[in-house]
Order: structure tokens, then sequence, then C-alpha cells
């Protein structure tokens, strides 16, 4: 990574073709260590260079342009457990760790599963059982399935672009921008604890806000008594069989960014997508995955303001249920990061890109049908 690169433009282009795959050379992190065996994938590699489909504006797109125009660094898709299509691009090769920024979330989710099936946290506790220090914050009255399912009452404003509000603020606590001269960042832990709540009772509308998951990170942490890294590591990363370590950035107390701050290779968020596939391979609970899948109240889903992707969806412990005929399910991160699940068609796939914009509704709506394509096309 060259000289240009710093922390105060790492997540703009054309910057972030090089950041978003040396993150731990930019925030402290911590190491998600793999183990000494590797889930090893059977290689039936199968060309998509004349895949065609049709958007969502009823134009037909080539598989490869779309790719290019969504600055894709990777691609892998697994068909019933066989990698039959690997894409690297933008000087990206695949070997190093790259950032998931929001899939991040339902890799957290998904591990809190195995806390809840230990009986070491309870979904329908308050947050103050674990958390006693979010007392007079937001979180203060609300039970841990708020906030895995995203529909906690707060205040916050989760606005990417904003260079004043709140999601600045944000960002310095967790050391992915810079401090303001002489003054101090504050660390993420003391930012939860003081984010306010908005009139309305939680669990009734779906209020996407990032501080949600990291907030479960914390409750994790407080749950097992282990700071995130290594508990991940333990009950995921090396049982799974990851080929290579992970990482996650932390703040200036080791505070994990578990919302958005999680890297990994693409083939292994391609075998985490494998395991849930198949149901958590006794690694995630299967009752948990088959939670993720069909459970979830789609009212507050409905009132939230990402309905127009998934018109039928709902959100399950940090995942989100498409609502379509084949029961796909997803992880979504800003900036072109997507992590998808078709179990009609055993199919993986997993993106990870540096789109120029954070969010980009159109493009969303274009690569879930480039999705759905790959998913068909593959054999």
């Amino acid at each position: 990574m060259d000289n240009s690169v710093t922390l105060a433009n790492w997540r703009t282009a054309p910057h972030s073709s090089q950041s978003f795959q040396n993150v731990d050379q930019l925030v402290p992190v911590s190491r998600i260590e793999g183990p000494e065996r590797t889930w090893e994938l059977a290689v039936d590699l199968q060309s998509l260079d004349s895949l065609v489909f049709e958007d969502h504006h009823g134009q037909q797109r080539r598989l490869p342009e779309v790719l290019d125009t969504t600055a894709t660094h990777g691609l892998v898709v697994l068909k019933g457990g066989r990698l039959v299509a690997e894409y690297y691009s933008l000087g990206y090769d695949g070997k190093t760790p790259h950032i998931l920024f929001s899939v991040s979330k339902s890799l957290t989710g998904a591990a809190a599963g195995i806390l809840v099936d230990r009986g070491v946290l309870d979904p329908d506790s308050p947050v103050v059982k674990y958390v006693p220090e979010a007392a007079n914050s937001a979180y203060g009255d609300c039970k841990v399935r708020h906030v895995l399912d995203m529909t906690v009452s707060s205040s916050f404003s989760e606005e990417y672009l904003d260079l004043t509000g709140d999601y600045i603020r944000y960002r310095r606590a967790t050391l992915w921008d810079p401090a303001l001269p002489g003054k101090d960042p504050g660390t993420l832990h003391g930012l939860l604890a003081t984010l306010s709540r908005a009139p309305e009772p939680h669990g009734e509308v779906f209020n996407y806000l990032s501080p949600n998951s990291d907030f479960l990170g914390w409750i994790l942490e407080r749950a097992s008594g282990r700071d995130f890294s290594s508990l991940f590591s333990t009950l995921v990363w090396q049982p799974m069989g990851a080929e290579a370590d992970a990482y996650v950035t932390v703040d200036s107390e080791g505070a994990p960014r578990t919302a958005g701050g999680i890297c990994t290779l693409p083939i292994d968020l391609a075998r985490f997508g494998e395991m849930m596939r198949l149901g958590g391979k006794d690694i995630i609970p299967g009752w948990w995955v088959e939670d993720i899948r069909h459970n979830g109240d789609s009212g507050p889903w409905k009132k939230g303001d990402m309905v127009d992707l998934f018109p039928q969806g709902r959100y399950r412990s940090k995942w989100y249920q498409t609502g379509h005929a084949s029961g796909a399910f997803c992880g979504i991160g800003i900036h072109g990061q997507w992590l998808w699940i078709d179990p009609r068609k055993e199919v993986v796939i997993t993106k990870v890109s540096a789109q120029e914009e954070p969010v980009d509704d159109e493009t969303d709506m274009l690569l879930v049908l480039a999705f759905e394509a790959i998913a068909e096309a593959v054999i």
C-alpha cells in the first residue's frame, strides 16, 4: 500500500482499492486465529464470462461488465460445496484479508447463537444484565433480541457521508478516522453507553444502526468472559477450517468493531456461507440457523427504510431474509460487500468490492439479480 493512503482518505476512491485489502496497516486490529487444518473444497471451475441476465430496468447485462462497473475485488462461487468460480481484479489476489464492512454483523450474529445454545446468553434478557454500563443509554430498557434484530429505538443517525454528526463521532471513537487536533476521540464503549433513546418503543421498527452490532460484540464478550477475537476463533474460525487468520479492527481499549471491522479472505467467507447453508455443521447450532432463515417479524421490516430491496423480507439476528422463493438469505456491507446463500440451488456467493459510494440502492438491486443469475447458471 503506497503512502497516498491515509486514515483520512482510506474509504474513498481510488485509495479504497488498496486500503480495503490492507486495513491492518491503518487501524489497530485483533487477530482471529485460524486452524492448522483447512476445510478443503473440491474445485470444478466454470466460466461465467458469457452469462447475461436482465436487470431491474429490463436491460440485458453481461456479468463481466457488472463485475467491472461495481469495482469488484473478488467473487467466489460455491455450488454444492465445490468451488465453481473465482475472480479477482483491481490489484487484489484474494490472498490477504479484505474488509467485510457490515457482513461482519452477520458473522457476529451467527456466533451469538453458539452462546445462546450453551445457555450463557439469553436473547430475551435485558441488555443491562450483561452490560450494566448502558443503563442510562438507548439500550437501558431494551432486550438482547432488539439488538440482534435491529429494532432498538435510538436517535443515532446512520449517515455515512455526514462529516459533523453522530457517524463521524462513531468513526473517530473506533479509530477509523483521525481525531480532531487536541481532542480525545473517546472509545467505542464510551460512545455506546451515551447514545440516546428515540420516542418509539423498542421492537416496532427495523432501524439499521451499526452501533447495535458493536453493542452485540460487547454483550458476547461479557456473556462469555472472553475477548471477541479469541472467542470467534475458538468457536467458529478454527472448527470451520478457515484457510487463513482473519482480524477485526479495535479501538484504543481493544473493543472490537463487530459491526463492520472483520476482515477475511473471500474464500473463507465462502466457507462460512457454506457452513450456514449446511445448517451450521454442528459449529453454529442448527436450530439457530433455522431461526435466522425462517423466523423474525416482517412488521418492523416493512416500517424500515430497506424494504424496497426485499419487499417480502425480514431481518433476523443480523441476517437479511430476502423473501424470495429460493429462500436466499444474506449479509450485506457498504461499498459492495456481499455474502449470498441460496439454499434451493445449493449456491454460496461472496463478493468483495471497492464501490465508490457506501450505499447505492440501484447497484444493490442489480447485484441481487446478478447473484440469482449466477445461482441458476452454475452446475
